[in-house]
């Protein structure tokens, strides 16, 4: 089989959408912010916690393809991340929301996540109507024909995740993506990816702990560009005690397996 069709094999021929084996990844020249990562993710909500400079960002742009790993391996739907061979046809079955996303002010909703859709090489024929079904599930087709530059931030932060799910992904990869959210729109994007997991891969990088602990049927906790914990919101729950920093049980967890000290705060 070429290496250019390689990402496009049934699913049936890889046993994990994304697998990280000693994975390396700089951020900038010197900094290693991913640091030997071992990991396997298969269909579901992940989600991805860990404090500032953990290396999340970094992790999730090198999923994107955005970043080249370093050194170890990494393989999307079956196909390695590594080079560039295959790589176009890849980054059409993943859909990527960065932490800060540009986009042309005067465009409108539609046309922006049109724009995305042929980026993403869809068909001309299947643009129109992936538009409108992306759009309408972030709760935006009664603006889908305003200016960007009129939006909100928190409707702002919805065309980003329209724009990522358009293509229907494989693979979809959102870094902050409740940022500007308020709660009411939280709990609807939380049903949003349960939706979403069923067929997908979806993971989550955020800092609250209470969206994974609600979303997420897996919990990845990464410091210090290494993985610290895997597993569900209700094993990370039960990793910490009353004594320690946090005002629900899977905070407190975070805080226990972060070490940070019983009874202080995590700064």
């Amino acid at each position: 089989m070429r290496a250019v069709e390689a990402a496009e094999v049934a699913p049936a021929a890889y046993a994990w959408e994304i697998r990280a084996e000693g994975l390396k990844v700089r951020a900038g020249r010197r900094k290693m912010a991913v640091d030997g990562l071992d990991l396997s993710l298969g269909k579901g909500v992940h989600g991805l916690l860990g404090p500032n400079g953990a290396g999340k960002t970094t992790l999730i742009r090198a999923l994107a393809t955005v970043l080249r790993p370093a050194e170890g391996e990494l393989s999307l739907l079956g196909v390695p991340a590594g080079g560039h061979a295959g790589l176009r046809a890849l980054r059409r079955r993943i859909g990527y929301l960065p932490q800060n996303f540009g986009f042309y002010k005067r465009f409108t909703v539609r046309e922006f996540v049109e724009y995305i859709a042929w980026l993403k090489e869809m068909s001309k024929k299947d643009i129109s109507g992936a538009v409108q079904r992306a759009v309408e599930r972030v709760g935006l087709a009664d603006r889908a024909d305003d200016r960007m530059k009129t939006l909100s931030g928190g409707m702002v932060r919805r065309v980003g995740i329209a724009q990522a799910i358009v293509n229907d992904p494989d693979i979809l990869l959102l870094d902050e993506p409740t940022a500007g959210l308020d709660p009411a729109q939280r709990v609807r994007f939380r049903e949003l990816v349960q939706d979403l997991g069923r067929d997908s891969c979806v993971l989550i990088s955020t800092h609250l702990v209470e969206d994974v602990g609600t979303a997420c049927s897996d919990v990845i906790l990464f410091a210090e560009g290494k993985l610290v914990f895997q597993g569900t919101p209700h094993e990370l729950a039960a990793a910490g005690t009353p004594e320690h920093t946090g005002d629900s049980p899977i905070e407190r967890g975070y805080s226990a397996l972060l070490n940070h000290e019983p009874g202080k705060g995590a700064w």
